[in-house]
């Protein structure tokens, strides 16, 4: 019998499990929308590491919101409200969503370029995969950035 071991995203996934970071385009959904809805579905996510992330993601849960596109920041934070169910918006079978509840916006949006700057972050998914749109963060690198903004 042989075994396969698990590939560096799924381990650090289970590592991270807990808290977490998704990147939104301000354009087409800003925190400004999430705050004043309340609560949002994350849908029509069709990236297969993103998804076995939306996968993982446990009600409580916290998690940062990026604001990607020009703004490239880490603006608030939100907290899941509802674990993966069949993501509405797909055409297939297999797809996830997830609720999400906004917490508090960040008094201080947090760059990319702080971050990149930030020695104990150097090693986390947003900068060395920063087209995953849906990631697990450590906690203290979750707690570094929140720390960051305040």
């Amino acid at each position: 019998m042989t075994t396969r071991a698990a590939s560096p995203g799924a381990a650090a996934a289970r590592a991270a499990a807990g808290h977490w970071l998704v990147k939104q385009e301000p354009d087409s959904y800003s925190w400004a929308d999430f705050a004043r809805e309340g609560r949002a579905g994350w849908e029509g996510v069709r990236n297969y590491q993103a998804q076995n992330n939306l996968r993982l993601m446990k009600p409580g849960d916290p998690v940062l919101f990026y604001a990607s596109g020009d703004a490239r920041s880490v603006v608030g934070i939100a907290a899941v409200a509802r674990a993966a169910y069949p993501d509405p918006t797909a055409d297939e079978p297999g797809w996830v969503a997830v609720d999400l509840r906004p917490d508090r916006p960040l008094p201080r949006p947090v760059t990319l370029a702080r971050i990149k700057a930030e020695p104990s972050l150097r090693d986390i998914l947003l900068v060395r995969n920063s087209r995953l749109s849906v990631m697990p963060l450590p906690r203290e690198a979750f707690l570094r950035i929140v720390a960051m903004g305040s």
